[in-house]
């Protein structure tokens, strides 16, 4: 039985970027990096990162002292084992890809310890950098500091792609048994608390009734609750809605 990570853990190494390459100058110069953010690029073909930006800024390492498993495994214990398993479906979901690879991405909010020990919040955006004859050869990862954000018990993430619909379809299916939550169902679930019924979120998402349905309805079993009115004070109790 292979534990959550396992599969992204497996593509990586933990050796740090080189940063007075050529290649790292002129990422530096190209990559916009806004405050309080920490960017990374890993090489599957070099087998380590080769950029990193940021990073003793937000969590106390040296850009060229850091290296990918470092990144992966500073995160928080109570996001963990949700955020390798996305890290791994997310991954899996993409190397089935041949198209368009580099609009490929998803996000996820959780907190990462810093090197002192203390806990920051990050919203984490990983996709695909570069891609060579269908495959996926770098990763790019921004981490942007967000102390606005407001934790519950359950997890957030986001899926972004020309198979937007597909790729978080098949992660609500692969994390189902996680207490988490997709951009598309909270999206749905701010209407529901609105007032708007099924047939008119339908409407205003361009989709079937039954699509919604599919959305909202699942929510019942995974976070155990009874009633559209149980979901809905769940969902301000957990911070899912404003």
């Amino acid at each position: 039985m292979h534990n959550p990570g396992d599969f992204t853990k497996s593509m990586v190494t933990n050796m740090p970027a080189n940063l007075h390459t050529e290649q790292a100058r002129q990422f530096k110069q190209t990559l916009q990096r806004f405050p309080e953010e920490a960017v990374y690029i890993y090489s599957f073909k070099e087998h380590r990162l080769i950029f990193a930006d940021g990073w003793e800024e937000i969590l106390g390492y040296k850009d060229d002292e850091i290296g990918m498993l470092t990144i992966i495994d500073i995160t928080s214990p109570e996001f963990k084992s949700f955020s390798f398993e996305l890290n791994d479906k997310a991954l899996l979901f993409i190397l089935d890809k041949s198209e368009e690879l580099e609009r490929y991405s998803f996000t996820i909010e959780l907190k990462k310890i810093h090197k002192n020990g203390t806990l920051v919040p990050l919203i984490v955006r990983v996709g695909v950098y570069r891609a060579e004859n269908g495959k996926p050869v770098e990763i790019i990862g921004r981490n942007q500091v967000n102390h606005s954000i407001k934790f519950g018990k359950v997890m957030r993430y986001a899926a972004y792609g020309p198979d937007k619909s597909a790729f978080e379809e098949q992660l609500n299916k692969d994390l189902f048994k996680h207490f988490a939550i997709s951009r598309k169902e909270k999206e749905a679930l701010a209407l529901v608390a609105r007032g708007y019924s099924f047939k008119e979120i339908a409407y205003e998402f361009n989709v079937s009734q039954s699509a919604i349905e599919k959305r909202i309805l699942p929510l019942y079993k995974r976070f155990d609750v009874k009633s559209l009115t149980h979901l809905i004070t769940f969902s301000y109790e957990n911070h899912i809605l404003p």
